[in-house]
């Protein structure tokens, strides 16, 4: 899954779990994004471990720009997360890119729902189809205080 016409010049977007510069995500992730501060090294590679992972790379440099992280049965459901852009290259359209392939990769496996959270980027995922829960009554969480 490298070739996406959606992605912006001289960037690619890969599953290949192998290219995964988890070093670089977990720096990202625990330093700079508000749902995952101070996320554990450990912590973040079980969740890579334990997920569908894509990441946006420069063609040129092959430095990964770009994380997203699914959790799916790939059959039915998936939760998508864990999805940043480096702040060097944002502005030039790799999130939208980057949500939009993850998208169509969990729809060719069937899965009906992707749910997300997100506390400010609403108007980035609606135009791709996300949108508030119809009925969030239905919904519940079972939440473990961290120690």
């Amino acid at each position: 899954m490298t070739a996406d016409p959606r992605m912006p010049e001289g960037y690619e977007i890969s599953a290949d779990p192998a290219r995964i510069d988890a070093g670089k995500v977990h720096r990202w992730l625990s330093t700079d994004a508000y749902w995952a501060l101070g996320r554990s090294r450990g912590t973040q590679d079980r969740a890579i471990a334990g997920s569908l992972n894509f990441g946006v790379y420069d063609t040129v440099t092959g430095d990964q720009v770009a994380y997203a992280r699914v959790i799916t049965d790939r059959a039915t459901f998936a939760w998508l997360c864990d999805v940043y852009v480096d702040p060097a290259v944002r502005g030039k359209g790799l999130g939208t890119a980057m949500v939009t392939a993850v998208r169509e990769e969990v729809r060719d496996h069937g899965v009906r729902r992707v749910l997300l959270a997100t506390h400010d980027a609403h108007e980035v995922y609606a135009p791709l189809g996300f949108r508030p829960l119809e009925r969030p009554d239905q919904w519940m969480a079972l939440i473990f205080e961290q120690s």
